[in-house]
């Protein structure tokens, strides 16, 4: 029989700001936690990836490498990030230069079950509960659905 290759839960060579609290367990590698942040149980926050300063992250929310998300915002439960959109029909199977980046604004609020492909996200903007965010979003404004469309502008 053969054995396992077991790999732990951890949290390693992560940047940490001030006065960030982090609820296990979690896997957190190679990122940057801004200041006064708040990581639920659950989560994994990959390689690369830039939390703003107050940032809230619930549980069980996945950010891939590539994700930069900006000041002030909330990551709902369950909140899932994609870089590899498939272009070749499949996985990338480890050609990062296939993978896509995602850049989230400052103020962006992001509901519980929504799903974020590469994609940039402007400043103050609310992504429904279960929304797929498919293309940029410019304006502020509330979206929601499959695909993410505009219900109504914000100031």
């Amino acid at each position: 029989m053969n054995a396992p290759r077991i790999r732990s839960c951890a949290i390693r060579e992560v940047r940490f700001g001030a006065e960030v609290t982090v609820v296990e367990p979690v896997n957190l590698y190679e990122c940057e936690i801004g200041d006064g942040c708040f990581i639920g149980p659950f989560v994994e926050i990959q390689r690369g990836v830039v939390i703003g300063a107050r940032t809230k992250v619930q549980s069980h929310s996945f950010v891939c490498e590539l994700v930069t998300i900006g000041d002030d915002c909330f990551v709902g439960h369950g909140v899932k990030f994609v870089n590899d959109l498939f272009a070749t029909g499949g996985p990338a199977r480890g050609d990062r230069s296939l993978w896509r980046s995602t850049r989230i604004g400052h103020r962006v609020s992001i509901g519980s079950g929504a799903v974020i492909l590469p994609v940039n996200i402007c400043d103050g903007v609310v992504i429904g509960a279960g929304a797929v965010v498919t293309r940029d979003i410019e304006r502020p404004g509330i979206y929601a659905g499959n695909p993410a469309r505009l219900l109504r502008p914000l100031p």
